[in-house]
């Protein structure tokens, strides 16, 4: 086996490996431990990040931030991994931003010349438009560490203008209209709740001993139905025009509610909690004439009284 071929089989197999010794490494692929030794120096110089220990029960182990082994993209897959990349720009946050910015780096510097003037070509002729927001939301990382671990963190959140101390599960996190959400489970609440990430002021894992729950079964995917359980709910119904409904797809939380029919039209129909009646008045108030709430009752009321106060605001 040529040495660039084992360097390569090497780097794969030490990411695949928790621990290992150079003498299992040297005979797996049969060298003897003094170039196994070399061969591991080589690999640390190239980035992999490697840290030994000595002692009897000592060896090697890859750190958690791993080097992953080359991949082969055709001309089409790299253009296609660098605007994905590349889309991200408008937020200004990310959950692995520095990351974000190092990969679209490593991707634009290695590419050939002729593959760079394309993209350069491409740049202003391809674009993914994301409201740019002023909100930054740091803790993007953190939170998402928490959802996938499924671990309790507190919070510091900004609620009607006051901060609120908060221990919460987090779901998961998603983008919407420039903005970043975190579902959670909020242990105060006793309930699902959705926190918007910008007016997360702190965030930490608790130390107290609080045992989280199970969510694994709950994700960005099905969350809706879990945050409808428990809630005294209603239910809604609402005539669509064709430009009603182009607006209404746009909105993320909508979307298990939206029905279109063939000439464009549509209508919203499904489960809301009462609770959020006054958010549901103050967005249906937004659509103007493009929607005809039917029901409930409750809502058409609530923006009755929407529409009158601003109907007060421009009396002579």
């Amino acid at each position: 086996m040529s040495k660039s071929k084992r360097l390569l089989e090497l780097m794969m197999t030490v990411n695949r490996k928790r621990k290992f010794t150079v003498k299992e490494l040297a005979q797996e692929f049969g060298v003897s431990t003094r170039t196994m030794l070399r061969d591991l120096q080589e690999l640390s110089e190239l980035g992999v990040p490697l840290y030994s220990e000595v002692g009897p029960h000592g060896g090697y182990q890859v750190l958690k931030e791993r080097i992953l082994p080359p991949i082969a993209f055709s001309e089409k897959e790299a253009i296609a991994m660098f605007f994905a990349v590349y889309a991200l720009r408008h937020y200004s946050s990310l959950p692995f931003e520095a990351e974000s910015a190092s990969a679209l780096e490593k991707f634009y510097r290695y590419m050939s010349g002729d593959v760079r003037d394309r993209i350069d070509q491409m740049k202003n002729r391809v674009d993914f438009v994301t409201p740019t927001r002023l909100q930054e939301s740091p803790h993007l990382e953190i939170l998402l560490e928490a959802a996938v671990e499924q671990k309790v963190l507190c919070i510091e959140y900004e609620s009607r203008g006051e901060d609120a101390i908060r221990n919460i599960q987090p779901i998961g996190i998603y983008a919407s209209n420039g903005l970043w959400f975190c579902p959670a489970y909020c242990l105060l609440r006793e309930d699902f709740r959705i926190f918007r990430c910008d007016r997360i002021r702190s965030a930490a894992y608790v130390t107290d001993g609080t045992e989280p729950m199970d969510l694994r079964h709950v994700h960005l995917g099905n969350k809706e139905t879990f945050f409808q359980m428990e809630k005294e709910s209603t239910h809604l119904y609402a005539e669509l025009s064709p430009k009603g409904v182009q607006m209404c797809e746009a909105v993320l939380w909508l979307r298990s509610h939206l029905r279109v029919r063939e000439d464009g039209t549509g209508w919203l129909e499904g489960a809301i909690s009462l609770s959020d009646l006054a958010f549901y008045a103050r967005f249906f108030v937004g659509l103007g004439t493009e929607a005809t709430v039917k029901r409930p009752i409750e809502l058409v009321r609530e923006m009755k009284r929407l529409f009158a106060e601003i109907m007060a605001k421009y009396e002579s």
